[in-house]
């Protein structure tokens, strides 16, 4: 049984074959009518979405599947302190696979460890994204037609952005990609994952000046600087309006400058850069309902009724006397559960 818990789950020849497969369904919608006629679909939410979670839906019905909601935690039992495991376990006797996000860092993990059927991380804390990048991938290979050789910028909140962790992941196994990271100091891309850059070959230089980074940008990739990942209110309010994008801003820009954003915007691209040809945010939500299209095509073929086949980097040595020190990671609100340590870090948040 296959489930999706980071982007680094898939190979490159996986990925490829998902985009191909979504560019399938864009062209040939009515042929995928009814793939998945009688398979249900549980999106469990236990932080607020729009996007992820109705593509997610709107996806499974138009395989001709079902949909099972949860639509916060609020309506669930999580408030009278079940346990994600626990979760996952019940949901299992009802569902064929689950589309899950959760505020806590390796949340995706413990429920593809105890569910009987494929778990689809829609998003962990700060940690992974995966069907984000997915979307993304789609939406930049359908403007480029490739990913190698393109320099591509991220800008504003490059350490608790987790789609940008997940799109470097799945970027750097391209051929000669190349990061310009654009942030504050107080935000800049984690070491982790700057040394996954450096681990695959790939370039990167850090700056603060997006004006300047303009000229050799590909891809330019916005994000929001988000409120609820702050622990500090004031250090929130400080950082929040750093960088702005506007239409006189685009002038040093690339006439086929890819602008892509995870949504929702706040006030970080203004509205006039909307009808600007490079625009491409909208896309990617259209995008986005094709590639989990694909993706859920993907792990339920992959179902064979065995135990989730996890990955070396999901495994290590249970460590009850450890604790982590990331306080957003699961396994501080987990019940029963050890910290698992590979290679001096926790496999579930990867800190």
């Amino acid at each position: 049984m296959r489930s999706v818990i980071d982007i680094l789950d898939l190979t490159v020849e996986e990925l490829d074959g998902i985009i191909a497969t979504a560019e399938d369904i864009l062209a040939h919608p009515d042929a995928y009518a009814d793939k998945c006629r009688r398979k249900k679909l549980a999106t469990l939410f236990f932080e607020p979405s729009t996007r992820t979670r109705m593509s997610f839906e709107a996806a499974m019905l138009d395989l001709g599947g079902s949909v099972l909601s949860m639509a916060s935690a609020a309506s669930s039992s999580a408030t009278k302190g079940e346990s994600v495991a626990d979760t996952a376990k019940v949901i299992s006797q009802y569902a064929d696979v689950i589309a899950m996000r959760h505020p806590k860092e390796g949340a995706a993990l413990v429920a593809a460890k105890n569910a009987e059927i494929p778990v689809i991380n829609a998003g962990d804390g700060g940690h992974c994204h995966p069907t984000q990048t997915l979307a993304d991938l789609l939406t930049i290979h359908r403007r480029f037609g490739t990913f190698d050789g393109l320099t591509v910028g991220f800008c504003g909140d490059l350490k608790y952005g987790r789609t940008v962790h997940s799109l470097i992941n799945a970027l750097v196994r391209y051929r000669d990609v190349k990061f310009v990271l654009i942030s504050p100091e107080e935000l800049k891309l984690p070491d982790y994952s700057k040394q996954v850059i450096l681990n695959n070959g790939n370039a990167f230089e850090e700056v603060s000046d997006l004006t300047a980074a303009f000229p050799a940008l590909d891809v330019l990739y916005m994000t929001r600087v988000q409120q609820e990942r702050f622990a500090d209110r004031a250090e929130y309010e400080r950082l929040k309006d750093t960088y702005i994008l506007t239409a006189d801003k685009l002038t040093g820009a690339k006439e086929n400058i890819a602008i892509l954003h995870p949504l929702p915007r706040v006030n970080e691209i203004s509205v006039q850069v909307d009808a600007h040809p490079g625009a491409a945010y909208f896309e990617q939500v259209k995008n986005g309902k094709f590639m989990r299209m694909a993706l859920i095509l993907f792990v339920l073929s992959h179902n064979d009724g065995q135990p989730v086949d996890l990955l070396p980097r999901w495994t290590g040595t249970e460590t009850p006397s450890h604790v982590c020190k990331n306080p957003t990671c699961i396994t501080h609100t987990e019940q029963e559960l050890a910290p698992v340590l590979r290679d001096g870090k926790c496999v579930y948040c990867e800190q």
